[in-house]
Protein backbone atom coordinates (compact mmCIF):
# COMPACT_ATOMS: atom_id res chain seq x y z
CA UNK A 1 0.00 0.00 0.00
CA UNK A 2 2.99 2.34 0.91
CA UNK A 3 4.66 1.37 -2.27
CA UNK A 4 1.60 2.16 -4.16
CA UNK A 5 0.79 5.32 -3.00
CA UNK A 6 4.39 6.34 -3.17
CA UNK A 7 4.35 5.68 -6.84
CA UNK A 8 1.33 7.70 -7.24
CA UNK A 9 3.16 10.64 -6.30
CA UNK A 10 5.75 9.89 -8.00
CA UNK A 11 3.81 9.68 -10.89
CA UNK A 12 1.70 12.70 -10.89
CA UNK A 13 5.24 14.63 -10.36
CA UNK A 14 7.00 13.56 -12.99
CA UNK A 15 5.05 15.88 -15.47
CA UNK A 16 6.88 18.50 -13.78
CA UNK A 17 10.21 17.23 -12.14
CA UNK A 18 13.14 16.64 -13.87
CA UNK A 19 14.44 12.90 -12.98
CA UNK A 20 17.11 14.20 -10.94
CA UNK A 21 14.37 15.69 -8.91
CA UNK A 22 12.42 12.77 -9.04
CA UNK A 23 14.82 10.41 -7.55
CA UNK A 24 15.42 12.82 -4.51
CA UNK A 25 11.47 13.21 -3.91
CA UNK A 26 11.19 9.38 -4.07
CA UNK A 27 14.64 9.46 -1.80
CA UNK A 28 12.12 11.98 0.59
CA UNK A 29 9.10 9.96 0.96
CA UNK A 30 11.06 6.53 1.62
CA UNK A 31 12.78 8.70 4.44
CA UNK A 32 9.47 10.29 5.72
CA UNK A 33 7.34 6.98 5.45
CA UNK A 34 9.63 5.38 6.59
CA UNK A 35 8.15 4.03 10.09
CA UNK A 36 4.69 4.96 8.86
CA UNK A 37 1.88 2.45 7.97
CA UNK A 38 -0.97 2.75 5.80
CA UNK A 39 -4.38 0.94 5.71
CA UNK A 40 -6.40 1.02 3.21
CA UNK A 41 -10.21 2.23 3.68
CA UNK A 42 -12.16 -0.33 1.44
CA UNK A 43 -15.76 -0.13 2.81
CA UNK A 44 -16.43 3.26 1.46
CA UNK A 45 -14.66 3.11 -1.73
CA UNK A 46 -17.76 1.72 -3.83
CA UNK A 47 -19.69 4.58 -2.35
CA UNK A 48 -16.88 7.13 -3.43
CA UNK A 49 -17.06 5.19 -6.98
CA UNK A 50 -21.04 5.47 -6.88
CA UNK A 51 -20.42 9.02 -6.14
CA UNK A 52 -18.38 10.21 -8.95
CA UNK A 53 -20.77 7.94 -11.60
CA UNK A 54 -23.34 10.24 -10.38
CA UNK A 55 -21.60 13.59 -10.74
CA UNK A 56 -20.30 12.29 -14.19
CA UNK A 57 -23.73 11.84 -14.93
CA UNK A 58 -25.50 14.92 -13.72
CA UNK A 59 -22.41 16.64 -16.14
CA UNK A 60 -23.92 14.61 -19.31
CA UNK A 61 -27.32 15.64 -18.27
CA UNK A 62 -25.95 19.16 -18.52
CA UNK A 63 -24.36 18.86 -22.06
CA UNK A 64 -27.90 17.82 -22.84
CA UNK A 65 -28.18 13.85 -22.94
CA UNK A 66 -31.52 12.33 -22.80
CA UNK A 67 -32.95 10.33 -20.55
CA UNK A 68 -32.74 7.01 -22.49
CA UNK A 69 -28.68 7.92 -23.03
CA UNK A 70 -28.56 8.69 -19.18
CA UNK A 71 -30.16 5.32 -18.47
CA UNK A 72 -27.75 3.49 -20.80
CA UNK A 73 -25.00 5.48 -19.49
CA UNK A 74 -25.29 4.49 -15.59
CA UNK A 75 -26.16 0.72 -16.55
CA UNK A 76 -23.19 0.58 -18.65
CA UNK A 77 -21.19 2.05 -15.68
CA UNK A 78 -22.34 0.10 -12.70
CA UNK A 79 -22.29 -2.89 -14.41
CA UNK A 80 -18.79 -2.42 -15.36
CA UNK A 81 -17.52 -1.53 -11.78
CA UNK A 82 -19.62 -4.33 -10.21
CA UNK A 83 -18.09 -6.65 -12.35
CA UNK A 84 -14.23 -5.70 -11.88
CA UNK A 85 -14.62 -5.08 -8.79
CA UNK A 86 -11.96 -2.75 -8.05
CA UNK A 87 -12.11 1.20 -6.85
CA UNK A 88 -12.39 3.26 -9.96
CA UNK A 89 -9.06 4.76 -9.16
CA UNK A 90 -7.47 1.70 -9.15
CA UNK A 91 -8.90 0.26 -12.51
CA UNK A 92 -5.91 -0.95 -14.99
CA UNK A 93 -6.05 -0.67 -19.19
CA UNK A 94 -5.62 -4.60 -18.51
CA UNK A 95 -8.57 -4.80 -16.26
CA UNK A 96 -10.63 -2.66 -18.57
CA UNK A 97 -9.18 -4.93 -21.37
CA UNK A 98 -10.66 -8.32 -19.74
CA UNK A 99 -14.19 -6.87 -18.41
CA UNK A 100 -14.66 -6.05 -22.40
CA UNK A 101 -13.22 -9.28 -23.72
CA UNK A 102 -15.30 -11.31 -21.20
CA UNK A 103 -18.48 -9.49 -21.68
CA UNK A 104 -18.51 -10.47 -25.59
CA UNK A 105 -18.09 -13.73 -24.79
CA UNK A 106 -20.68 -14.34 -22.00
CA UNK A 107 -23.27 -12.25 -23.32
CA UNK A 108 -22.34 -12.62 -27.16
CA UNK A 109 -22.96 -9.36 -27.78
CA UNK A 110 -21.91 -7.71 -31.45
CA UNK A 111 -18.54 -5.51 -31.63
CA UNK A 112 -20.74 -2.70 -31.85
CA UNK A 113 -21.95 -3.30 -28.65
CA UNK A 114 -18.82 -3.70 -27.43
CA UNK A 115 -17.33 -0.80 -28.75
CA UNK A 116 -20.21 1.22 -27.38
CA UNK A 117 -19.54 0.04 -24.07
CA UNK A 118 -16.07 0.79 -24.63
CA UNK A 119 -17.22 4.64 -25.67
CA UNK A 120 -19.03 4.83 -22.36
CA UNK A 121 -15.62 3.62 -20.28
CA UNK A 122 -13.82 6.60 -22.08
CA UNK A 123 -16.11 8.94 -21.56
CA UNK A 124 -16.44 8.66 -18.05
CA UNK A 125 -12.97 7.94 -17.48
CA UNK A 126 -11.87 10.95 -19.34
CA UNK A 127 -13.73 12.70 -17.36
CA UNK A 128 -12.91 11.68 -14.14
CA UNK A 129 -8.92 12.19 -15.73
CA UNK A 130 -10.04 15.70 -16.48
CA UNK A 131 -11.79 16.35 -13.17
CA UNK A 132 -8.25 15.53 -11.34
CA UNK A 133 -10.30 12.32 -9.74
CA UNK A 134 -7.44 10.47 -11.91
CA UNK A 135 -3.80 10.74 -12.90
CA UNK A 136 -4.49 9.26 -16.20
CA UNK A 137 -7.20 7.25 -18.50
CA UNK A 138 -6.96 3.47 -18.56
CA UNK A 139 -8.91 3.74 -21.69
CA UNK A 140 -6.24 5.21 -23.62
CA UNK A 141 -4.55 2.49 -24.89
CA UNK A 142 -7.72 0.85 -25.63
CA UNK A 143 -8.49 1.58 -29.02
CA UNK A 144 -12.01 1.45 -31.02
CA UNK A 145 -13.04 -2.15 -31.98
CA UNK A 146 -12.99 -2.81 -35.56
CA UNK A 147 -16.94 -3.66 -36.52
CA UNK A 148 -17.38 -5.56 -40.25
CA UNK A 149 -19.01 -3.31 -42.36
CA UNK A 150 -22.59 -3.83 -42.96
CA UNK A 151 -24.30 -2.48 -46.04
CA UNK A 152 -27.79 -1.68 -44.81
CA UNK A 153 -30.63 -1.68 -47.20
CA UNK A 154 -32.69 1.46 -48.17
CA UNK A 155 -36.33 1.54 -49.62
CA UNK A 156 -36.58 1.87 -53.60
CA UNK A 157 -38.42 3.99 -55.12
CA UNK A 158 -41.18 1.38 -55.77
CA UNK A 159 -40.95 0.12 -52.52
CA UNK A 160 -41.63 3.96 -50.99
CA UNK A 161 -45.00 4.05 -53.66
CA UNK A 162 -46.15 0.31 -52.72
CA UNK A 163 -46.76 1.35 -49.02
CA UNK A 164 -48.08 4.79 -49.99
CA UNK A 165 -50.75 3.05 -52.22
CA UNK A 166 -51.60 0.23 -49.31
CA UNK A 167 -52.35 3.25 -47.04
CA UNK A 168 -56.06 2.89 -45.39
CA UNK A 169 -56.18 5.83 -43.98
CA UNK A 170 -54.92 9.57 -44.49
CA UNK A 171 -53.07 9.35 -41.24
CA UNK A 172 -50.99 6.28 -42.47
CA UNK A 173 -50.10 8.56 -45.93
CA UNK A 174 -49.11 11.30 -44.57
CA UNK A 175 -47.05 9.78 -42.10
CA UNK A 176 -44.96 7.67 -44.78
CA UNK A 177 -44.64 11.15 -46.76
CA UNK A 178 -43.17 12.81 -43.71
CA UNK A 179 -40.60 10.30 -42.94
CA UNK A 180 -39.67 10.09 -46.37
CA UNK A 181 -38.91 13.36 -47.42
CA UNK A 182 -37.70 14.96 -44.05
CA UNK A 183 -35.88 11.90 -42.77
CA UNK A 184 -36.88 12.73 -39.32
CA UNK A 185 -36.10 10.42 -35.98
CA UNK A 186 -39.57 8.66 -35.27
CA UNK A 187 -38.49 10.00 -31.84
CA UNK A 188 -38.66 13.76 -33.59
CA UNK A 189 -41.58 12.64 -35.58
CA UNK A 190 -43.86 11.84 -32.44
CA UNK A 191 -42.80 15.14 -30.61
CA UNK A 192 -44.56 17.23 -33.45
CA UNK A 193 -47.70 19.66 -32.98
CA UNK A 194 -49.88 21.12 -35.70
CA UNK A 195 -48.19 24.50 -34.89
CA UNK A 196 -44.82 22.98 -35.70
CA UNK A 197 -45.87 22.93 -39.39
CA UNK A 198 -45.09 25.70 -41.69
CA UNK A 199 -47.11 25.00 -44.75
CA UNK A 200 -46.37 27.88 -46.61
CA UNK A 201 -42.60 27.54 -46.90
CA UNK A 202 -43.24 23.56 -45.81
CA UNK A 203 -41.14 23.42 -43.54
CA UNK A 204 -41.08 22.03 -39.63
CA UNK A 205 -39.14 22.87 -36.89
CA UNK A 206 -37.86 19.19 -34.68
CA UNK A 207 -36.97 18.82 -31.38
CA UNK A 208 -33.57 16.32 -32.00
CA UNK A 209 -30.97 14.93 -29.64
CA UNK A 210 -30.29 17.08 -26.45
CA UNK A 211 -33.16 18.83 -27.19
CA UNK A 212 -31.51 20.68 -30.16
CA UNK A 213 -33.41 22.18 -32.65
CA UNK A 214 -33.72 22.20 -36.01
CA UNK A 215 -35.62 23.44 -39.05
CA UNK A 216 -36.36 20.22 -41.68
CA UNK A 217 -38.38 20.21 -44.95
CA UNK A 218 -40.65 18.66 -46.84
CA UNK A 219 -42.21 17.99 -50.62
CA UNK A 220 -45.40 19.32 -51.90
CA UNK A 221 -46.54 15.47 -52.04
CA UNK A 222 -46.31 15.63 -48.09
CA UNK A 223 -47.75 19.09 -47.69
CA UNK A 224 -50.61 17.93 -49.79
CA UNK A 225 -51.70 14.61 -47.86
CA UNK A 226 -51.03 16.44 -44.78
CA UNK A 227 -53.65 18.80 -45.01
CA UNK A 228 -55.70 16.10 -46.39
CA UNK A 229 -55.45 14.16 -42.59
CA UNK A 230 -55.51 17.57 -40.94
CA UNK A 231 -58.77 18.22 -42.03
CA UNK A 232 -60.44 15.20 -41.45
CA UNK A 233 -59.53 15.40 -37.94
CA UNK A 234 -62.34 16.12 -35.61
CA UNK A 235 -60.20 15.76 -31.96
CA UNK A 236 -58.84 18.97 -30.62
CA UNK A 237 -55.47 17.34 -29.09
CA UNK A 238 -52.25 19.80 -30.63
CA UNK A 239 -50.65 16.55 -31.50
CA UNK A 240 -49.43 16.30 -35.41
CA UNK A 241 -50.46 12.98 -35.13
CA UNK A 242 -52.91 11.04 -32.94
CA UNK A 243 -54.16 7.39 -33.01
CA UNK A 244 -57.05 6.78 -35.15
CA UNK A 245 -59.37 5.33 -32.29
CA UNK A 246 -61.15 7.67 -29.73
CA UNK A 247 -59.55 9.20 -27.63
CA UNK A 248 -57.44 10.19 -30.14
CA UNK A 249 -54.43 10.67 -27.87
CA UNK A 250 -50.66 11.77 -29.23
CA UNK A 251 -49.21 8.52 -31.34
CA UNK A 252 -46.25 7.37 -29.71
CA UNK A 253 -43.21 5.32 -31.10
CA UNK A 254 -44.03 2.37 -30.73
CA UNK A 255 -47.53 3.01 -32.57
CA UNK A 256 -45.27 4.57 -35.62
CA UNK A 257 -43.51 1.16 -35.60
CA UNK A 258 -46.55 -1.36 -35.60
CA UNK A 259 -48.27 0.17 -38.20
CA UNK A 260 -45.32 0.42 -40.74
CA UNK A 261 -44.20 -3.02 -39.68
CA UNK A 262 -48.09 -4.31 -40.41
CA UNK A 263 -48.10 -2.22 -43.34
CA UNK A 264 -44.74 -4.07 -44.59
CA UNK A 265 -46.61 -7.40 -43.67
CA UNK A 266 -49.01 -6.69 -46.33
CA UNK A 267 -46.93 -6.04 -48.87
CA UNK A 268 -44.84 -9.06 -48.01
CA UNK A 269 -41.88 -6.80 -47.52
CA UNK A 270 -39.18 -6.96 -44.87
CA UNK A 271 -37.21 -4.84 -42.56
CA UNK A 272 -40.20 -1.81 -42.71
CA UNK A 273 -38.86 0.38 -39.94
CA UNK A 274 -39.43 4.25 -39.43
CA UNK A 275 -35.07 4.90 -39.25
CA UNK A 276 -35.24 3.37 -43.01
CA UNK A 277 -36.75 6.28 -44.04
CA UNK A 278 -33.71 8.16 -42.40
CA UNK A 279 -31.36 6.21 -44.48
CA UNK A 280 -32.78 5.80 -47.80
CA UNK A 281 -32.86 9.86 -47.59
CA UNK A 282 -29.24 10.36 -46.62
CA UNK A 283 -28.33 8.08 -49.37
CA UNK A 284 -30.59 9.46 -52.17
CA UNK A 285 -29.62 13.05 -51.25
CA UNK A 286 -25.93 12.27 -51.79
CA UNK A 287 -26.34 10.23 -54.87
CA UNK A 288 -27.83 13.36 -56.30
CA UNK A 289 -24.95 15.30 -55.17
CA UNK A 290 -26.08 17.09 -52.11
CA UNK A 291 -22.89 18.28 -49.78
CA UNK A 292 -22.40 15.74 -47.02
CA UNK A 293 -22.27 18.71 -44.85
CA UNK A 294 -25.72 19.66 -45.38
CA UNK A 295 -26.90 16.18 -45.69
CA UNK A 296 -24.95 16.46 -41.75
CA UNK A 297 -28.11 19.43 -41.05
CA UNK A 298 -30.48 18.01 -42.69
CA UNK A 299 -30.24 14.93 -40.11
CA UNK A 300 -29.42 16.80 -37.06
CA UNK A 301 -25.91 14.62 -36.49
CA UNK A 302 -23.25 16.45 -34.67
CA UNK A 303 -20.77 14.49 -36.13
CA UNK A 304 -19.90 14.06 -40.00
CA UNK A 305 -18.85 10.13 -39.30
CA UNK A 306 -22.92 9.38 -38.72
CA UNK A 307 -23.86 10.94 -41.53
CA UNK A 308 -21.13 9.03 -43.09
CA UNK A 309 -22.56 5.70 -41.64
CA UNK A 310 -26.24 6.42 -42.96
CA UNK A 311 -25.02 7.07 -46.73
CA UNK A 312 -25.10 4.36 -48.16
CA UNK A 313 -23.78 4.49 -52.17
CA UNK A 314 -25.92 3.46 -54.93
CA UNK A 315 -24.84 0.02 -56.12
CA UNK A 316 -26.48 0.73 -59.64
CA UNK A 317 -24.06 4.29 -59.53
CA UNK A 318 -21.27 2.63 -59.06
CA UNK A 319 -22.01 0.05 -61.94
CA UNK A 320 -22.71 2.76 -63.83
CA UNK A 321 -19.33 4.73 -63.24
CA UNK A 322 -17.64 1.16 -63.76
CA UNK A 323 -18.67 1.27 -67.30
CA UNK A 324 -18.27 4.80 -67.93
CA UNK A 325 -14.42 4.94 -66.25
CA UNK A 326 -13.24 1.59 -66.54
CA UNK A 327 -15.20 0.05 -69.31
Amino acid sequence: MKAKLMNQVLLAMSQTLGSQQIERLKDVLEVTFKNVEFIEKTESSNETDLEMVSTFLSAKRVEGCSDKSMRYYESTLKNALNKIGKGVKNISTDDLRKYLDNYQKVSGASKVTVDNIRRILSSFFSWLEEEFYIIKSPVRRIHKVKTGKVVKETYSDEALELMRDSCENPRDLALIDILASTGMRVGELVKLNRSDIDFQNRECIVTGKGNKQRIVYFDARTKIHLQNYLRGRTDSDNALFVTLLAPHKRLQISGVEIRLRQIGRALNMTKVHPHKFRRTLATMAIDKGMPIEQVQHLLGHQSLDTTLQYAMVNQSNVKMSHHKFIG
